[in-house]
């Protein structure tokens, strides 16, 4: 037997649960990967700031502590010096590790 025709506004109705069936699933389950992306990378932004400051800061006081006061008095801008240094060379390294979209890895 074949099905009867639905009416107008029952139509509507299924067209609109549809819809926002379809709304829902399309950006509530990607905007929650995104969530966690995020997560993971504010993480990670963290912990290398903190691994980047402590490097800094370990070269300084390497430098103040055990060099014998010889980086002492009109020296003792040195320390920092390298300390500029050290992140000098962390930047490019960094900068240098960057691809333009799409090309290969080195």
């Amino acid at each position: 037997m074949p099905e009867q025709p639905k009416a107008i506004p029952q139509v509507l109705q299924e067209l609109w649960e549809l819809l926002l069936a379809y709304g829902k699933q399309e950006t509530t389950k990607p905007l929650r990967g995104l969530g966690q992306f995020v997560g993971f990378g504010l993480a990670a932004a963290v912990v290398g700031a903190t691994g980047i400051l402590m490097i800094t800061l370990g070269t300084m006081r390497v430098l103040q502590t055990h060099t014998g006061g010889s980086l002492g008095g009109n020296w003792n801008w040195v320390p920092y010096v390298a300390g500029l240094a050290v992140l000098v060379l962390l930047i490019a390294l960094a900068v240098s590790r960057i691809n333009a979209k799409g090309s290969k890895l080195r």
